[in-house]
């Protein structure tokens, strides 16, 4: 129980970490080019087609590494 909660707040100070250097990095999650924007009148309708893509590539890559183990 005590690795389980250990390991959980390491995953945790590194998400708030990356997170908190994004805003330097010149290429935004969520502005990547190939993201769907569409701006009307009344609203704006946003999909990030390419962010999901890259994001579900690297969560697959660290499930597979961690599987391994």
């Amino acid at each position: 129980m005590g690795r389980s909660l250990m390991i959980l707040g390491a995953l945790i100070f590194a998400a708030g970490l990356a997170v908190h250097l994004a805003g330097r990095l010149p290429v935004q999650l969520g502005r990547l080019p190939g993201d769907i924007v569409i701006r009307g009148r009344h609203g704006t309708f946003y999909f990030p087609v390419v962010t999901c893509l890259v994001l579900s590539v690297v969560f697959s890559v660290v499930m597979w590494i961690l599987h391994r183990r």
